[in-house]
């Protein structure tokens, strides 16, 4: 849905015409940005008119690109180094990461919870990933502050843990909840529930968040023909179950509808921030006794291994075909006669070579 103008109001004239100068852009590539003529756009810009419909829309979501620019480039800049001739007090002083990243918070949080709650159809899922997502960008702060959007950022990063496969494992997101009180509200939750998560993405940042088509599909990891495919295919879903919505400007302000109806009050940045740095503290301890156990496992392979290679014994096997060792046993009275006769006769000469009769 469209976040810029339920989150700010448009500045007033003058301002919009200092934050086009400040971006240093002419009035005809600011009116071609909106898609209007310059003429209007110098309406706009001189108070004379009010900006409406989509192009009013796209324009407050330029502008509001504008002012989180500044801000973010106001946290990141450098202080130069003043010389003696230059004036300090005028001098604003640059915020603080903490500073902008509240700000970037306060502006965009509530409307991405409304935005997730038309994703999942889940008050407290929806708050959950707006602030994992942020908790994510306060982790990596200097990426996402020189981001050229950094709400865009933390957009991407809420829709995609929104749409996570695991949440239906949990316990406590097994069960529905309840649905909105109007019945037509109800009825467009509950076709929006029936899309396939992709499609229902496109169709929420298309018609509901209002970006262009090949915003669209840079957001939803696509092509741009896909992307158009897939928003096809949800409008068709959508006004075959609501014949109402067929019309595209009907959907958008249904959405907005839908989504203003919930009260979905978002937490504090401060919160956020802590929770962002006391799991930056618990995954570095985690990785560092993971690499602790590692090294010391490897230590200990290293000094218990052997140094050299054993051959190992090969296992005993009987041996075939041996014939058995002879044993000699007890001598019979023939033998011993016999032995007695030798041992008494002479023990060289012809007598012993003589044979005997028998």
């Amino acid at each position: 849905m469209t976040t810029q103008n339920a989150a700010s109001p448009l500045p007033p004239p003058p301002e919009r015409r200092r934050l086009r100068r400040s971006r240093s852009l002419t009035r005809a590539q600011v009116a071609a940005r909106v898609g209007v003529s310059r003429s209007t756009l110098r309406a706009w810009e001189a108070g004379r008119r009010v900006p409406r419909g989509d192009e009013g829309e796209a324009y407050a979501r330029l502008l509001t690109t504008f002012v989180l620019q500044q801000t973010v480039e106001r946290a990141t800049a450098v202080e130069p180094d003043p010389g003696p001739e230059t004036p300090l007090a005028d001098a604003p002083d640059p915020l603080t990461p903490a500073q902008a990243f509240d700000a970037l918070y306060a502006f965009c949080a509530p409307a991405l919870v409304r935005q997730t709650y038309l994703l999942t159809g889940r008050r407290e899922l929806a708050r959950e990933a707006v602030e994992r997502a942020f908790q994510l960008a306060w982790q990596r702060w200097p990426e996402v502050a020189r981001d050229r959007d950094p709400g865009g950022w933390v957009r991407a990063a809420a829709h995609d843990c929104a749409l996570s496969p695991w949440h239906p494992f949990r316990p406590r997101y097994r069960h529905p909840e309840p649905p909105p009180t109007d019945p037509a509200d109800r009825a467009l939750l509950r076709a929006l529930l029936e899309l396939p998560p992709t499609y229902r993405r496109t169709l929420v940042l298309y018609d509901g968040v209002g970006l262009d088509l090949p915003e669209t599909a840079a957001e939803t990891e696509a092509s741009t023909p896909a992307a158009a495919s897939r928003l096809t295919h949800a409008r068709d879903a959508l006004a075959a179950r609501l014949p109402e919505l067929a019309d595209p400007a009907e959907l958008h302000r249904r959405l907005l509808v839908l989504a203003s109806a919930e009260r979905l009050p978002a937490a504090g940045p401060e919160p956020v921030r802590r929770e962002s740095e006391r799991r930056n503290v618990f995954w570095t301890r985690a990785a560092i006794a993971f690499t602790v156990a590692i090294i010391g496992a490897t230590t200990l392979t290293v000094r218990s291994a052997p140094t050299h290679y054993e051959a190992p014994i090969a296992p005993a096997q009987a041996v075939q075909g041996v014939p058995p060792v002879g044993v000699m046993g007890p001598l019979s009275r023939e033998q011993q006669a016999l032995r007695a006769k030798l041992r008494s006769a002479a023990a060289k000469g012809p007598d012993r070579l003589a044979a005997e009769a028998r």
